[in-house]
């Protein structure tokens, strides 16, 4: 017996449910599996007992999809719903005009704070990949040394400890303040509150040559926060970049309001905790 989150896992040797408490049945349900078993899951199905895939269930528990089992019907299921597209954008738009009063002052104050640490200009542009492959300027708050964020993607990626990050670049990493300059993004079109991180032009391109269906990411605006991000944090290496993919695969494959609203709730607490921030 093995232990999930929210239930114990009991491995069956042979169709039978003999002994065991009322219980769902999960298996391969694409796998061919002999009449025995067939019957006995048609049975339990017939009689009431719950039967599901295993891959709904390992998505449920882990928050993830797995990408190394993804076929063209599984892309089919990823396309967004254009009414839920349409809601979403004007949300976004209302909760960006709406919430300037309270940006524009803290953007005043943070800027302070940076030319006070260092020399350099305020914000950070840089070009990232965005909805639809398209590319766009994205601004940040500049939280490294001016002349030290470089194009290449090894001067994308950010490190543990990265030696270029300023005193209050750090803490605005570790507020998610340095990201308020995105809603300058968001009123444009080219980003929302909620979705997969836009990754650099370099890194994006690097990504796609190392992980298969990675353009796939961006069949939804990207966003200031994410499914990824609240559960996982920063990441840059290319394994664990296979899993970040997981997590925005199924942000994409299970789109809906309650989810995005999971994902602000996680993002408040993701703020005061300072998880994953480099």
């Amino acid at each position: 017996m093995r232990q999930l989150r929210s239930a114990p896992v009991f491995l069956l040797k042979a169709p039978s449910l003999e002994g065991l408490p009322d219980c769902a049945i999960v298996a391969d349900l694409h796998a061919d599996l002999g009449d025995e078993w067939e019957r006995f899951l048609a049975e339990s199905a017939i009689s009431g007992r719950p039967v599901y895939h295993y891959k709904h269930v390992w998505e449920a528990e882990t928050g993830k999809v797995q990408i190394d089992h993804l076929s063209e019907n599984s892309f089919g299921a990823l396309v967004p719903s254009f009414t839920y597209q349409k809601i979403k954008r004007s949300v976004d738009l209302i909760v960006a005009v709406t919430t300037l009063p309270v940006v524009i002052p803290l953007l005043v104050v943070c800027a302070i704070m940076i030319k006070r640490d260092s020399a350099g200009p305020v914000f950070f542009r840089q070009w990232r990949m965005g909805h639809r492959g398209q590319a766009f300027e994205m601004l940040k708050l500049r939280t490294m040394s001016h002349g030290h964020n470089g194009k290449n993607r090894e001067l994308s990626i950010t490190a543990t400890d990265d030696k270029r990050i300023t005193k209050v670049g750090a803490f605005l990493r570790r507020t998610r303040l340095d990201e308020l300059p995105q809603i300058y993004n968001i009123l444009r079109g080219e980003m929302s509150w909620i979705g997969p991180r836009p990754e650099a032009i370099s890194l994006s391109e690097w990504y796609e040559n190392e992980i298969p269906f990675y353009r796939y990411r961006h069949m939804v605006r990207p966003g200031i926060s994410g499914w990824a991000q609240v559960n996982q944090g920063h990441v840059a290496e290319v394994g664990a970049v296979g899993e970040k993919l997981q997590y925005d695969f199924y942000y994409v494959k299970n789109l809906s309001y309650w989810l995005d609203m999971l994902i602000v709730l996680r993002t408040l607490k993701v703020v005061f905790s300072g998880f994953g921030a480099k």
